[in-house]
């Protein structure tokens, strides 16, 4: 039986996820061979030569195989790093994505250094929400997500980030109705994409993937419009709305944010429309 080492198994995955058209082969294989033995990425350059026992080859085998058929990374090892912490992730919630790394930079800019109230809504992972509690220590921060599942998983990465977030179960603001004039912040993530436009993402998404936190109706912004009515009522005057959109939606976005002030568009790295920024308050 063939002995391997760090250096072959890695030379060897890299070759095979490039003959299967993974993007970044190498690194992934780094990712998932350091998951296997327990290890991070960095024992896996002090150690090129060391031996991979039979037991460690066989979980980083069928990683091998998951990745093949487009499970996304980040399922396969339990995580994804997000404003440099890493939370859990499973299949009941989204992987966290670079571009949504935008509204929450933007929210530190507004609110560091002073105490606020922040609402994340269909909070998923938690990603939004625990970032914020995480970067704004005086921010008293909550969250809603209409998943149970998608909540735990939250709850586990708050407590294993330690940070004090208040979840709660219900359908956008519903946890909050019966309140005026509660939050600083609101920030959300919600389905955007359209029926036609779901059908062209990559299989690995849409095989994998929670539907529910992708999929939205009509063109994509229905979820959206029910979500403003609501959430002028409950934000502070002169309070701010930021919600992620795709990267098409920018101008139906702003048409449909006539009841606020201060509608702006911010963009990604890749230059495309990706967060709408807004204020309750008088034009």
């Amino acid at each position: 039986m063939q002995n391997w080492t760090v250096k072959e198994l890695l030379e060897w995955t890299s070759n095979y996820f490039r003959e299967k058209n993974i993007n970044e082969a190498r690194l992934e294989a780094e990712i998932m061979l350091a998951r296997a033995l327990g290890k991070d990425r960095v024992y896996l350059y002090a150690n090129y030569d060391a031996p991979v026992n039979q037991d460690e080859r066989s979980v980083f085998r069928e990683f091998i195989k998951r990745r093949v058929r487009k499970e996304p990374l980040a399922y396969i090892t339990g995580t994804r790093e997000f404003m440099s912490l890493e939370f859990k992730v499973n299949p009941a919630v989204l992987i966290p994505r670079p571009e949504s790394e935008i509204l929450v930079e933007k929210a530190i800019d507004l609110f560091k250094d002073q105490p606020c109230t922040i609402c994340d809504i269909g909070t998923g992972s938690g990603a939004l929400a625990i970032s914020l509690a995480h970067y704004l220590p005086l921010a008293r921060v909550f969250a809603t997500d209409i998943s149970r599942q998608a909540l735990d998983t939250a709850r586990d990465n708050a407590a294993s980030l330690q940070v004090e977030v208040e979840f709660l179960e219900g359908d956008l603001l519903s946890p909050f109705l019966d309140k005026e004039n509660c939050f600083d912040l609101i920030v959300a993530n919600l389905p955007y994409i359209p029926l036609e436009e779901y059908h062209t993402l990559d299989s690995g998404v849409k095989s994998y993937e929670p539907q529910t936190a992708l999929l939205a109706p009509g063109d994509g912004l229905d979820i959206y419009r029910r979500l403003l009515p609501q959430a002028y009522t409950v934000l502070k005057e002169g309070a701010y709305l930021f919600i992620e959109i795709g990267w098409q939606q920018g101008e139906k976005a702003i048409q449909m944010m006539n009841n606020f002030a201060e509608v702006q568009i911010i963009k990604d790295l890749a230059g495309f429309d990706r967060v709408v920024m807004a204020r309750k308050g008088s034009f």
